[in-house]
């Protein structure tokens, strides 16, 4: 679907979504409890039916109702699954290890750049503890084995997405098991949230100065729980309130560990020139990775020069985000350069034009909140990628007073 914006003020009232990261959490922990689980407050993105349809395919019982799902923990585990993971990296860097533990002889698939992200930490650490892989470098690919309790050495830099399945397997083993991290980990807001919803599901988790230890033979136990919104969705709203649109943001909780509620600091703390304009900023986004395609915006309409870093693994991401950000605000007339391990972003003055999403949700979001205050209409292609995380998008930037055209290409 490809779209056309006519730049407007957005004015008014929005719901934020439940959170994916945690939703994604909340499903597997309901899944692995011996006993019914409710969760209420479900956004149903593509992401989150891929989990759904993966943790049904091992064996969990999940009825889905409108914004809520019922979930039977896996009572007869399944021998064989195949395991598709749509685009979700979540879904499959989460399954694997928990596959893994219950000595399920797996297939994975995938689809977009999703076979391109890579497993390398588990093709590593999960075969010295009795898992084969059958991998050339692409989806599908074969896992087969039981896994062993013991010693596991990753490295901090990977995506802490490796972090939150091994978290998740290694209280099924049968003895203790021990994380070690290489290096600091980045992006450790979401290894603290995987470690609060396994406490939620009766899961202990130690951290220790090297890394993780954590007790074999747990049990998770069913719960039922409310999915907090989700602070990276927001961000889109609290930019576009600082370039010049007026909306109350809802459904979010205060205290919550994740890591995109940086985005409240950010552009609270943002210095203001005596004209009142937002002056320039310089972020490392080593931990909120999520937010720099919107930053990016948010780097256009700041004075002078933006510098956001600690973004290498950006490059892997649904597209490269570095690129595909760059690419899609200097196609409005921004002036981006993405580096190494983020964006260089000089003050612009957007004037509209054609942006391709990359089949990015996250880029067709930032490029509607970039045409609030383009001087000319901006066409957004492949906008409906915005279905892999926050399918009522455009539905909630239209309530908001926003101009959309559905059009059609040649």
């Amino acid at each position: 679907m490809d779209i056309k914006i006519t730049p407007s003020k957005l004015i008014g009232t929005v719901n934020i979504p439940s959170s994916k990261s945690m939703t994604h959490r909340m499903l597997i922990c309901a899944a692995l409890a011996n006993g019914q689980s409710k969760i209420s407050n479900i956004t149903f993105s593509k992401d989150i039916y891929a989990t759904i349809n993966a943790l049904t395919a091992i064996g969990a019982d999940i009825k889905i109702n409108e914004d809520s799902a019922t979930v039977l923990g896996i009572n007869n585990v399944s021998d064989i699954a195949e395991i598709d993971c749509c685009e979700s990296g979540s879904t499959l860097r989460f399954l694997i290890p928990i596959t893994a533990a219950l000595g399920i002889n797996s297939t994975y698939t995938g689809q977009g750049r999703l076979p391109e992200r890579p497993i390398t930490p588990y093709l590593r650490e999960l075969t010295k503890h009795g898992i084969k892989f059958e991998y050339n470098n692409t989806m599908p690919f074969n896992m087969s084995g039981k896994l062993k309790c013991g010693e596991f050495k990753l490295e901090g830099n990977i995506s802490s997405q490796f972090i939150t399945g091994m978290l998740f397997a290694l209280p099924l083993l049968n003895g203790d098991s021990e994380i070690i991290m290489t290096s600091a980990l980045e992006s450790k807001p979401y290894a603290d949230m995987t470690i609060k919803c396994l406490n939620t599901f009766g899961i202990e988790i130690t951290e220790t100065e090297k890394g993780y230890f954590i007790k074999g033979n747990q049990k998770y136990k069913p719960k039922n729980i409310v999915v907090e919104g989700d602070y990276s969705q927001a961000a889109f709203f609290y930019v576009a309130n600082i370039l010049g649109n007026d909306i109350r943001i809802n459904n979010l909780m205060e205290n919550s560990l994740q890591g995109d509620k940086k985005i409240v600091e950010i552009t609270r703390n943002l210095c203001y020139n005596k004209n009142n304009e937002p002056n320039g900023f310089s972020i490392n986004a080593a931990d909120i990775p999520d937010l720099v395609p919107i930053l990016g915006v948010l780097g256009t309409f700041c004075q002078g020069k933006s510098l956001i870093y600690g973004a290498e693994r950006l490059k892997i991401k649904e597209s490269d985000r570095l690129e595909s950000t760059s690419a899609a605000l200097n196609a409005l007339g921004g002036n981006i350069t993405a580096e190494n391990d983020g964006l260089s972003i000089l003050h612009s003055v957007l004037k509209g034009g054609v942006v391709d999403s990359f089949g990015d949700h996250r880029i067709a979001m930032s490029a509607a909140i970039a045409a609030t205050v383009c001087s000319e209409p901006v066409i957004i292609k492949n906008a409906d990628a915005v279905e892999k995380s926050y399918p009522d998008f455009f539905k909630d930037y239209q309530k908001l007073g926003g101009i959309i055209d559905v059009i059609t290409l040649e």
